[in-house]
């Protein structure tokens, strides 16, 4: 395993309503804070991400996982909204042209919404966040992190998808997010109990081509009942105009009910393409 990156984590958050919704004030990890455009639930902060550009291959591999999407398209009826899991729930991402889909249970918001960390040092700092969530067991932990009368709520697991615009590559997604997620949702402000793995190469249900990898964090400091460790699988892949995107599941681990690896990468394998992307650029 690769250390990249280690203080207790905090609980906070980033989580923003479609317009014109104007979320509650909720607090996040300590700092409390919420607005019409991001609401702060969870637990953590966030890393940074930096991604070079590269450009090479990218037509190559939109034309391939175009390919791909339209046998599978075909073999759904032309209906990306319709689950490859019977009785699950699918959710679209039409600004990526992505879609994936969860159990019954899970939660799933609307696309506009967005969902992500901010840094525990400087609350003005996004470090990193998704669009079209879906959440699992959202109110799994409630807190009153501060005092102040404000309660928290601490989801067991969070899932959605990201542009991903300056990397390299799809493995070069998953590298760099995986371990972020973790660090930013768990164990903020410390590095160095978060690990992951190589980047595995991988082929989803519907065709479409790209790598995942696995961080995970062990031993965070409790400082709190919700508090502990999580886990992290991030998989980059190309839309069908060929941007980097990536799909990111987040979650507690060392807990009753949490998510297992199965469940997780049978979620992974019902990642496919959903039309022609919305919006250009690298954002969530």
């Amino acid at each position: 395993m690769q250390n990249p990156y280690q203080q207790p984590p905090e609980p906070g958050g980033l989580y923003r309503p479609p317009p014109p919704f104007e979320a509650p004030r909720e607090p996040d990890a300590g700092r409390g804070r919420i607005g019409r455009k991001r609401l702060v639930v969870g637990i953590g902060a966030l890393t940074a991400l930096a991604v070079g550009a590269a450009a090479t291959g990218v037509a190559l591999g939109a034309r391939e996982n175009r390919h791909r999407a339209s046998a599978a398209a075909a073999a759904q009826a032309a209906d990306p909204t319709k689950p490859l899991v019977a009785g699950w729930k699918t959710v679209i991402n039409p600004k990526h042209g992505t879609a994936f889909d969860v159990p019954p249970g899970w939660e799933v918001l609307e696309p506009q919404i967005f969902s992500g960390y901010e840094d525990s040092k400087d609350t003005e700092k996004v470090l990193i966040g998704h669009t079209a969530p879906a959440f699992y067991k959202s109110r799994w932990c409630s807190i009153d992190t501060n005092g102040d009368g404000q309660i928290t709520d601490v989801r067991l697991g969070n899932v959605g998808t990201k542009g991903a615009g300056g990397a390299k590559d799809p493995a070069d997604i998953a590298v760099k997010e995986a371990p972020t997620w973790v660090y930013a949702a768990y164990t903020q402000p410390d590095k160095s109990v978060v690990t992951s793995d190589k980047p595995v190469a991988y082929t989803t249900k519907s065709g479409v081509k790209g790598s995942y990898v696995k961080a995970r964090s062990s031993g965070v400091a409790r400082s709190n009942r919700c508090a502990g460790d999580g886990q992290a699988i991030v998989f980059g892949f190309r839309n069908s105009r060929g941007d980097l995107v990536s799909w990111n599941f987040y979650g507690r681990t060392g807990v009753p009910g949490a998510v297992d690896d199965a469940l997780i990468m049978r979620i992974l394998s019902t990642v496919r393409l959903a039309g022609e992307p919305q919006d250009p650029g690298p954002g969530p």
